[in-house]
């Protein structure tokens, strides 16, 4: 990919600044789109929004949380866990779940904030 901008561009340092970051991040552009794609799932998003309000919390928890079967919650910790957004932390007889990345939980937490001030 050229990082050099059109010469017709309106903005060519802009134009050029753009094409830089995206070849810079070619690799992570689609580990994005995957983290948005799981987002997409509103119980997915429910968890993950719970998880970084409490920090932790077992699948039962979760459950009546969400209003779901536990069947239905693990399915979902399941997917999460695949993907590297959740780690299990077996205390006895109970896993808890919590976030991977306190970058998530602040990720979570910017969305959450840019939702409010665009509904002003």
């Amino acid at each position: 990919m050229a990082t050099s901008a059109p010469s017709g561009a309106v903005d060519a340092e802009g134009v050029a600044r753009a094409r830089r970051l995206l070849a810079r991040e070619r690799v992570q552009v689609p580990r994005l789109a995957e983290l948005y794609k799981l987002l997409a799932n509103p119980m997915r998003l429910k968890i993950l929004l719970a998880l970084s309000e409490t920090r932790r919390l077992c699948v039962g928890d979760l459950a009546q949380v969400l209003g779901l079967s536990v069947a239905a919650t693990s399915q979902q910790l399941k997917i999460l866990r695949q993907h590297g957004w959740l780690r299990a932390v077996a205390e006895g007889r109970l896993v808890f779940y919590e976030l991977t990345s306190s970058g998530l939980r602040d990720a979570l937490a910017g969305d959450l904030l840019l939702l409010r001030e665009a509904a002003r």
